[in-house]
């Protein structure tokens, strides 16, 4: 058994497409712009689990989504190899960040805000 699909719930799913490729990097797996339907993958050819940009025009989905906003709490979390390269990288292209990158008991960590209504941590693999 694998994760075939994950979602997070986004205010614009077309804008958190445009940042979650154009900035992150993540590639397109689906597009559907007439149904409001935007399905990442990443970038490695993995074949991995897509991520479906939610639509949070669900009053459940959207309660989640601000309420995990508004206490700071990443909606989820990305792997990568170097978390202060990443740091580096997307502040340059103005990704807004909570903090610099901080080391932990699980490792290295940093948590930015996709401007889509999630915090999302970036963890070093």
């Amino acid at each position: 058994m694998r994760i075939k699909m994950c979602s997070v719930h986004v205010k614009d799913p077309a804008s958190a497409h445009e940042f979650y490729t154009g900035i992150l990097g993540f590639e397109t797996l689906m597009a559907m712009p007439e149904h409001n339907l935007y399905i990442i993958k990443d970038p490695d050819g993995s074949g991995g689990a897509g991520l479906l940009l939610e639509p949070s025009d669900n009053p459940i989905g959207a309660a989640y989504m601000n309420a995990l906003h508004d206490a700071g709490i990443p909606a989820i979390v990305f792997g990568v190899p170097d978390v202060r390269a990443e740091y580096a990288r997307l502040s340059a292209k103005g990704v807004m960040f909570q903090g610099e990158p901080s080391e932990g008991p699980g490792g290295t960590a940093v948590v930015m805000d996709d401007g889509c209504g999630n915090f999302v941590q970036l963890h070093q693999d």
